[in-house]
């Protein structure tokens, strides 16, 4: 990008990018079809059973899915056999309403209806995809840098960098490549201010998302092209930039056939990360020396106490204006999640100037089902999207976890986002992120089923735009 070229600037605050008329189209009809299915589905049960049996086939698996989640809550938060009992249930409860269902004299409509209902969601989620504004991040073709210094660690993600012969191939790239010492502690932020100063002009991490989070943050202070190599275990930022995750020498590519994007950067405590920022129940789980090498079974064995007995630090979140009183726990992450899960998913977006913050509070069985049953719409959980996010507490240092790196820090402990920080170098033939799978809004389904713009109308309007 030449320094006269006017960058793209990204809409207004609060305004929607709509969907080309094709796709408004299509969601529509997918929406409409959604409704008909769900419609088909109570049908299906009425005629089958009688309104009265209906009711009772819908009581039957809510009342399945409640016990089903109560059961989930007891094996979380119990321990050896307990743990065993609360697995039973959940299954046991599944069961037998398949059971019941299989012994009935109508379950082949059932069945049927089953299968409409399974349609009706796998439409309405599409009809949302479908709908949904674009997710695509601005690129700019800029010159292939000349002095590019890679820092690779030869233990992520199980070897990854000698496996796919990071180094040999990036040497022949012409890159300078600084493989770090596994034996001994190094400040890769150090390794990459020197690379810096010795002139380079670009500068990558093939390793976890913390290595990449300090590395990027001396990119952005200095204002240099940084380049992301999937070398890591789970890869989420590499993911959101749309890499190829199953084989990171791709990424190299970036170096040859490369475009530079521009994306937000969130700041904890003075501290730079690319993901996201925990604190409460999980980030008490990131600070076991066993989480890294087994973060499941790790997770497995603290829940109960962290749930059921946690004595950590009652938390406040101030976000924007909004406070968010005795969290269990909460998640920050540079820009919103898509379906807004608790770390789950990904960013379709990585520069909306905006912080996502999502909040949870699971104490007991009761709230458990409730968080089951209606997902991000429950109680439990607090989606939202700020500028700054202030956590305090009732103790004067909180454990934290940042892009999986576990940290104390000092209270208030303030977040923030900084749009268009960092300069990422990716190839421009890359696989791209995996669409979202968005949660099911019935309310804007119906808005756009019953949408007054004819289809005829948008067909006008997008002749008119080509």
């Amino acid at each position: 990008m030449s320094p006269t070229q006017a960058m793209p600037s990204p809409p207004p605050e609060g305004v929607r990018l709509d969907p080309s008329p094709r796709r408004t189209r299509e969601a529509r009809w997918l929406a409409r079809a959604a409704l008909a299915l769900g419609l088909l589905t109570i049908a299906l049960l009425i005629t089958a059973t009688g309104l009265g049996g209906g009711l009772i086939a819908l009581v039957i698996a809510v009342a399945a899915l409640v016990v089903t989640a109560a059961g989930g809550w007891w094996a979380l938060t119990h321990h050896g056999v307990l743990r065993a009992g609360g697995v039973l249930v959940a299954a046991a409860a599944l069961i037998i309403m398949v059971v019941v269902y299989v012994s009935s004299d109508v379950w082949l409509e059932v069945l049927f209806s089953a299968l409409a209902w399974a349609a009706a969601l796998a439409c309405g989620r599409a009809a949302l995809r479908v709908d949904a504004p674009p997710a695509v991040v601005p690129t700019w073709d800029t010159p292939p840098p000349r002095k590019p210094v890679l820092i690779m660690n030869p233990a992520s993600g199980g070897g990854k960098v000698g496996r796919f012969g990071l180094v040999d191939k990036a040497e022949k790239l012409g890159c300078e490549v600084v493989l770090l010492d596994t034996t001994a502690h190094q400040d890769v932020a150090a390794i990459a201010r020197d690379a810096v100063e010795q002139g380079a002009d670009l500068i990558g991490v093939a390793g976890g998302d913390g290595t990449q989070a300090l590395v990027a943050g001396v990119a952005a202070e200095h204002d240099v092209p940084f380049m992301v190599i999937s070398a890591g275990t789970r890869n989420h930022f590499a993911m959101d930039l749309g890499l190829d995750r199953e084989d990171p020498s791709r990424c190299l590519d970036a170096l040859t056939d490369g475009v530079e994007m521009h994306v937000d950067l969130g700041k904890v405590a003075g501290r730079t990360f690319v993901n996201n920022a925990s604190f409460g129940v999980y980030a008490e789980i990131v600070q076991s020396p066993e989480y890294r090498d087994a973060k499941a079974a790790t997770s497995l064995q603290q829940l109960p106490d962290l749930l059921t007995g946690y004595s950590g630090a009652t938390l406040t979140a101030r976000l924007d204006g909004t406070v968010l009183e005795g969290p269990q726990a909460v998640l920050v992450s540079a820009n919103p999640y898509g379906s807004g899960r608790f770390g789950s998913g990904h960013r379709p977006r990585l520069d909306t100037g905006r912080l996502g913050v999502v909040g949870l509070t699971v104490r007991n069985a009761a709230q458990a089902a409730d968080l089951a049953l209606r997902g991000e719409q429950s109680g439990t959980m607090t989606n939202a999207a700020a500028r700054e996010v202030v956590i305090t507490a009732d103790r004067p240092t909180i454990p934290a976890g940042v892009d999986g790196e576990a940290l104390d820090l000092k209270v208030p402990v303030r977040c923030s986002i900084v749009p268009g920080a960092l300069r990422v170098r990716v190839p421009r033939d890359r696989p791209g992120a995996a669409p979202e799978r968005p949660a099911i809004d019935w309310h804007r389904l119906v808005t756009l089923a019953v949408s007054i713009r004819s289809d005829d109308q948008d067909g006008q309007r997008g002749a008119t735009q080509a």
